[in-house]
């Protein structure tokens, strides 16, 4: 049986309107982590211009205005790999393709919690993930984002609030460690 593919999902808490250097920094600081972990990137709801109108294009953009990620290569090799993917505010929910939801917050619903260790055995039976990563101060929207989460995610275990570049790299870390080969 193939294993299933994590998703890291960058989901823009910042400004929807303007593409801020938050954006592009969290972009480029995320690929690299999906590539060494053999997942995939994806972008919610992030203001690109319009006529950036695939990944890849996206990608060529971002990188040409970043260092981080070996000034962006990461990200275009993700592009090239057709693991690099755009997508608005998912309103009814998260592209069913990218696999199951699993929003990542120090404070999951005890109905909803699961494990680092019980999510790299759903990778190990087949099932994509999708890490939901909200990005800004106030993180993912408890009444909008929360709900489209069949998991929520502690990876500390202990309701600690990690900074987000911190929990990007961490949470895929986490989960490969348990992954069975």
């Amino acid at each position: 049986m193939a294993r299933g593919r994590m998703t890291i999902g960058l989901y823009n808490s910042y400004d929807s309107v303007r593409f801020a250097e938050a954006h592009r920094r969290a972009i480029a600081r995320a690929a690299p982590i999906a590539l060494a972990f053999d997942g995939s990137l994806a972008t919610f709801g992030f203001p690109y211009a319009k006529e950036l109108r695939t990944p890849q294009e996206v990608a060529v953009w971002v990188s040409g205005t970043t260092s981080i990620g070996e000034a962006g290569k990461y990200l275009r090799e993700l592009a090239d790999l057709g693991r690099f993917q755009t997508f608005g505010f998912p309103n009814r929910g998260f592209p069913p393709q990218l696999g199951e939801v699993v929003v990542t917050t120090n404070r999951p619903d005890s109905k909803k919690a699961i494990t680092a260790a019980s999510l790299a055995e759903t990778l190990t039976n087949g099932s994509s993930i999708l890490l939901v990563f909200g990005l800004g101060p106030r993180g993912l929207d408890d009444r909008k984002v929360y709900p489209l989460g069949r998991y929520h995610f502690d990876l500390t275990g202990r309701g600690l609030s990690l900074e987000t570049a911190t929990a990007i790299g961490a949470a895929p870390a986490l989960i490969a460690a348990h992954l069975r080969e």
